[in-house]
């Protein structure tokens, strides 16, 4: 069953279609709406190896012209280099302020391509068509675009929500299994940060991050999606709610810069650590239980996911590390940085006033786990 959600935008609201075959809606969606008649794609280059043949079929049939740009699909994508060739390509291949983008492929991908378009031309319109469990629950929702920089991950962008985003769960049937677990991370976010219950369920139905049980698949993916469309509805350009989003991405994404990006640790995985780190750090400032701080990690561990320090690849790095990076986080205020702090499972806050000693306890006693 195809089920379609609503990010209420005003006149900028747009559909996000989610179930098995909804690629089927997509050129049935845009055949009369497209004016010329054609699509720019920008693809993982392994995605379109898969899938490509059945999507230019399916264009083909419906008398759309495809133009083609693949890229790699790990994070050395998101560069300033990778972004100006993807718009070269485009420009020679004669692209118009009136032809639409398409996504095709995971969040580095929507990313990238997501800023292109809203580059290129001033700003073109795009069609996200997420190809895995994190994009699908989370990167290709909400209209966050960019692209890396030397200081730190996501520091250059925009805010350029697409037109609608078809999130076909018969794309998940080649992901690896590691990817599956990565992707599980942030579905299990959505019940730690916003609804307690959702958790409860996931903790119920085992992780649902695997193909084998297509029913409680789509269920995580439309209530993940349906909590971040609610909360981009109110908080669009993240002025305070939106901020929320990303429990375990500050620790997160410290961790990925400290490993490089060279694919020892997916994005999913340092948020499955980061998290952990949250739930510790309000126990540590007494504002939630060390009971809820051990259900998550205890779920997370369940799912096959990262949760302490000898759960990583050796590093070798220091408490100065790990805060360079969270220095330059997108959230700091004043040169002081922000924390979503839990409450309890499924409440959250964000938190601009946390001790740095506290943060180095909770840190100290991971580096130790």
């Amino acid at each position: 069953m195809v089920e379609t959600l609503k990010v209420g935008l005003g006149d900028r609201s747009y559909p996000l279609h989610i179930g098995a075959g909804v690629l089927d809606r997509l050129t049935a969606d845009w055949s009369e709406r497209l004016t010329p008649k054609r699509l720019s794609v920008v693809a993982d280059a392994r995605v379109w190896e898969a899938h490509g043949e059945a999507m230019a079929d399916r264009l083909a049939a419906a008398g759309i012209e495809l133009r083609l740009v693949t890229v790699s699909g790990g994070e050395e994508s998101k560069t300033f280099p990778v972004f100006a060739d993807v718009c070269e390509q485009l420009l020679a291949l004669g692209v118009e302020r009136r032809d639409v983008l398409l996504a095709f492929g995971g969040g580095v991908v929507g990313d990238l391509a997501g800023y292109v378009a809203a580059s290129l031309l001033r700003g073109i319109d795009f069609i996200q068509v997420p190809t895995t469990l994190l994009a699908q629950v989370d990167s290709s929702v909400g209209g966050k675009a960019g692209i890396n920089s030397a200081s730190g991950k996501n520091l250059v962008g925009a805010f350029h929500q697409p037109r609608a985003a078809y999130i076909d769960t018969d794309l998940l049937a080649t992901l690896s299994a590691r990817e599956w677990r990565a992707g599980y991370a942030e579905v299990a976010k959505y019940g730690c940060l916003w609804d307690g219950t959702f958790f409860e369920w996931l903790e119920s139905e085992g992780p649902v991050a695997r193909p084998d049980d297509p029913a409680a698949l789509e269920a995580a993916i439309t209530r993940s999606c349906a909590i971040k469309a609610d909360v981009v509805a109110q908080d669009e350009r993240e002025a305070g709610l939106r901020g929320l989003l990303n429990l375990g991405h500050t620790f997160g994404h410290a961790l990925e810069a400290i490993y490089g990006f060279d694919g020892r640790l997916l994005h999913g995985e340092a948020v499955s650590v980061g998290i952990g780190l949250a739930y510790e750090l309000g126990r540590a400032l007494g504002l939630s239980t060390g009971q809820d701080a051990s259900r998550v990690k205890a779920h997370l561990r369940v799912a096959g996911l990262p949760v302490d320090r000898a759960d990583l690849a050796p590093e070798t790095f220091s408490l100065e590390d790990i805060w360079a990076p969270m220095m330059k986080d997108k959230k700091v205020r004043d040169g002081i940085p922000t924390f979503i702090v839990p409450n309890a499972i499924g409440r959250t806050h964000l938190n601009r006033d946390v001790p740095k000693s506290v943060v180095d306890q909770v840190l100290n006693h991971w580096m130790e786990s």
